[in-house]
């Protein structure tokens, strides 16, 4: 290289060999492509390994749904996350251990009961309208032996399986928050089993799976109860265990003074909770758009209504503390917008933008009291577990026979829809009680659900666990 050509590379401060290109490899531009180019070769390279496949359009959007249910089901997984970080923040550090084991342990415990006899229960077709048979531990030989009518032609078995065992996880999740600081670790991963593999599976059969509630005949031809994304089917069935197990647990030591007046037992890390909180918010775009099981138009539209939903729940709550209690207490702005997400989580797909915001209002509002009520006859959930999951899913079902575009009583179209959400509501809650009550009382005859009295005022991480979440650091 000449010196005048090196001089003048310094000048321009350009690199001294002519071919390495000066290229921005931070720019926004191009790292916006990565995952768009990840998803076309994965498209690609799948269409390029079935040969035999002929690449018609109904093929492709096989691939599509695949693909866009996997991403769904990740988000929802990663919920668990969002309940750990909130229950931990909600609770008190001497059990932060604890919660955080139960959470993560939790799906690990749901994807294995809920593989080898869940998924059969829920959508096997060799049953009947109780419960589904066939195809136990996931046969990969024998798929037929699923029911596919609840899945849209082309989605992948696997990927089906996958996101319903994620659900799964999140029913038996609801439960850990409700018996929080009391409960023994052993009972509830027994518990957690027994409600993945046998309760949850049954009653999901009976709505997602062609199962009793999926046609009632004698309200009409075309009638069934309707929840689309399972403020019934996961939600109020998860709220309903939580609430069983509170009852059967009784309240923490110090919850309550001798003349019954509850007495607050504050989280010890509300940055936590926020955190999980927005965890769960973000996941929920994939628990409702992705029970669309199909990356079509609907998708979007799904996603819109979850979000007003959420943003009117926690600004009513917000507001309806601010009356009640005096505070725009944090814990009650959370809750609030969990309310509006599980509101709206039966009916996200039928309802129009506005309804979605009085949908979620009323569950923001709902919360609030529901809250208070549970403490006021000593129903000690740490987390306010029951009144999110299990009456605002309950709020939520209600709202699919108010609400419906095309069935709902409000928008000009009879009570027959609504009746139907009140069989459905009543059958699948009168179902779970009995099954968790039976579990919750076995296990107290047995093991003793609950830990010593020495155990639970030193905590659970060192009584539970050995060891402690915050070692090192000073504590109350």
């Amino acid at each position: 290289m000449s010196k005048l050509k090196l001089k003048r590379a310094r000048r321009q401060k350009r690199p001294l060999l002519d071919w390495q290109p000066n290229i921005r490899w931070r720019s926004p531009a191009l790292v916006a492509c990565i995952p768009l180019a990840l998803i076309i070769v994965a498209v690609w390279g799948v269409a390029a390994q079935a040969q035999d496949q002929p690449l018609t359009p109904e093929y492709v959007q096989g691939v599509l749904n695949t693909i866009w249910v996997f991403i769904a089901a990740v988000l929802v997984i990663f919920m668990n996350a969002g309940f750990g970080m909130l229950e931990t923040g909600f609770c008190r550090q001497k059990n932060a251990v604890n919660i955080l084991s139960k959470n993560l342990i939790v799906f690990a415990l749901a994807t294995l009961a809920y593989w080898a006899i869940g998924f059969s229960f829920m959508f096997g077709t060799e049953g009947n309208a109780f419960i589904g048979l066939g195809g136990f531990f996931l046969s990969s030989e024998n798929p037929e032996t699923y029911g596919l009518a609840p899945f849209p032609e082309g989605l992948a078995i696997p990927v089906a399986f996958l996101f319903q065992a994620a659900f799964a996880g999140t029913a038996a999740t609801i439960v850990s928050g409700a018996v929080a600081e009391r409960v023994k670790f052993i009972d509830f991963l027994i518990f957690s089993l027994l409600l993945t593999g046998i309760s949850y599976p049954i009653s999901g059969h009976w709505v997602w799976g062609g199962g009793l509630l999926s046609k009632m005949p004698f309200l009409g031809e075309e009638v069934a109860f309707s929840d689309f994304a399972g403020s019934t089917v996961v939600h109020a069935v998860g709220g309903w265990a939580a609430l069983m197990g509170a009852a059967f647990l009784g309240p923490r030591i110090g919850k309550y003074a001798a003349d019954g007046t509850p007495n607050a037992l504050p989280g010890h890390n509300m940055g936590f909770a926020m955190l999980g909180c927005l965890i769960l918010w973000i996941g929920w775009f994939g628990f409702n758009p992705g029970s669309q099981l199909a990356a079509d138009e609907a998708v979007p539209y799904i996603a819109v209504t979850t979000n007003l939903a959420a943003a009117a729940g926690g600004v009513a709550a917000t507001i309806t503390a601010w009356v009640v209690i005096g505070k725009p207490d944090l814990s009650m702005i959370i809750n609030g917008i969990l309310a509006g997400l599980v509101s709206i989580t039966a009916p996200c797909a039928t309802v129009s933008y506005w309804n979605a915001v009085v949908i979620g209002t009323i569950g923001g509002v709902i919360v609030v009291y529901s809250v208070l009520f549970f403490d006021r006859i000593k129903i000690d959930d740490p987390v306010g577990a029951t009144s999110v999951h299990l009456v605002c899913g309950t709020w939520g079902t209600l709202a699919v026979g108010l609400f419906h575009k095309e069935l709902g009583l409000l928008t000009g179209h009879g009570v027959t829809q609504l009746i139907a959400q009140v069989i459905g509501i009543l059958t699948v809650g009168g179902f779970t009680v009995l099954m968790t009550s039976i579990f919750w009382v076995a296990l107290k005859q047995t093991l003793g659900i609950r830990v010593s009295e020495e155990e639970e005022l030193k905590g659970l991480d060192i009584g539970e666990h050995g060891m402690e979440a915050y070692s090192g650091f000073l504590k109350e």
